[in-house]
């Protein structure tokens, strides 16, 4: 299919690609379908959800990531306040606003990155910065873009 090697599937893969169904085929037997209901398709919620321990190592890392440059956005008013009222420095207002809009840009990159960071793998925890499991799943999720993207 593609010409990256064999790899393991993650548990939130499906397992197969969707087939289309078959139009011209006459009405099907009664006893396939009541059986059909009994399976689990391959694309049920179950097997597309998120696995509880990726789930929670991207929720740690987006905490993070975000979480400490959003802190230091907010905080910079309250610094740059502080140090025209009670110091006496003269601070301009457009530093001021490009500092915490800085900050508040780092916080939305540091979303993205804590998502894509995260290793998806469930045995796997990842390194302490993620530059590995990055590009791995940049790499992931850009190929899945382009087959969504040629598929229409």
């Amino acid at each position: 299919m593609s010409t990256e090697p064999s790899r393991s599937r993650l548990p939130f893969e499906p397992r197969q690609k969707r087939q289309k169904d078959n139009k011209t085929k006459a009405s099907p037997p009664a006893v396939e379908t009541s059986s059909k209901q009994n399976q689990k398709s391959p694309s049920s919620k179950e097997s597309m959800a998120i696995p509880e321990v990726v789930s929670k190592r991207m929720a740690r890392r987006m905490a993070l990531l975000c979480g400490i440059p959003t802190f230091l956005g907010i905080a910079t008013f309250f610094v740059s306040y502080f140090l025209v009222v009670q110091v006496g420095l003269k601070l301009p207002n457009a530093a001021v606003l490009l500092v915490s809009m800085g900050f508040f840009g780092l916080g939305v990159l540091g979303l993205s990155y804590g998502v894509l960071s995260a290793s998806w793998d469930e045995e796997t925890p990842g390194t302490i910065l993620g530059w590995p499991e990055f590009t791995s799943n940049f790499g992931k999720m850009t190929s899945a873009w382009r087959t969504a993207r040629n598929k229409d």
